[in-house]
């Protein structure tokens, strides 16, 4: 997974020739897998003009519309937002063993950007409770990271949070929703594929996939 480093920040039209290249940002750095023997990681996106949500879709709209409160602003770090990360982390069994986050490694990881980036920030009754992280093209958005206090998993905020960005997508007349990676054989990113229709590079050529 080669990381470059861009000479400056990205415009939006820039940022959208590398999402559609298959890059991914994290931090200051862009990265896109590279494995001589493998090809299992491979870039998802929802055309979001077309995407129609399904009845399960506007059930978990309807209700976190009902009972959250969603604003929008830049990437923040403090220290409920490195407790949700790591809450979010224990909490889905993604932490791996690793040591938890510190207000230095959230800033490097979500915080620090080289293009246009915002925050979704999800609060139940004035209470921090999940933050998504996205980045902005001229034509797209691409969803970087989202974690939530597992506490509040009957909100489906993962679900929710993509859900929103499709919204910001077709209030904001954006074409594509960014997913990052899907690997099929990986049970924690199925979720993405349920999504449809949606395509995914495959071999630098984006394919449609029905169901």
């Amino acid at each position: 997974m080669p990381l470059r480093l861009p000479s400056r920040p990205l415009d939006r039209e820039e940022l959208d020739a590398r999402l559609a290249a298959g890059d991914r940002r994290q931090g200051f750095v862009l990265y896109r897998t590279a494995c001589p023997s493998c090809e299992a990681c491979e870039p998802i996106r929802l055309d979001a003009l077309d995407f129609q949500f399904s009845r399960s879709h506007r059930r978990v709209l309807r209700h976190g519309d009902s009972e959250l409160k969603v604003s929008i602003g830049p990437p923040t770090v403090d220290q409920r937002r490195v407790d949700l990360y790591n809450l979010h982390k224990q909490g889905r069994g993604l932490d791996d063993g690793q040591p938890a986050i510190d207000q230095e490694g959230y800033r490097d990881f979500l915080v620090s950007t080289c293009c246009d980036s915002f925050e979704l920030r999800f609060n139940l009754g004035g209470k921090l409770i999940g933050v998504a992280i996205s980045d902005r093209g001229a034509r797209s958005i691409s969803a970087v990271y989202c974690c939530f206090d597992p506490r509040y998993s009957n909100y489906s905020i993962g679900t929710y949070s993509i859900l929103k960005q499709l919204e910001l997508c077709k209030s904001w007349g954006l074409r594509h929703l960014y997913l990052g990676l899907y690997i099929a054989d990986c049970d924690r990113m199925l979720y993405k594929a349920r999504f449809v229709p949606h395509e995914r590079l495959l071999k630098g050529r984006w394919v449609r996939f029905e169901t």
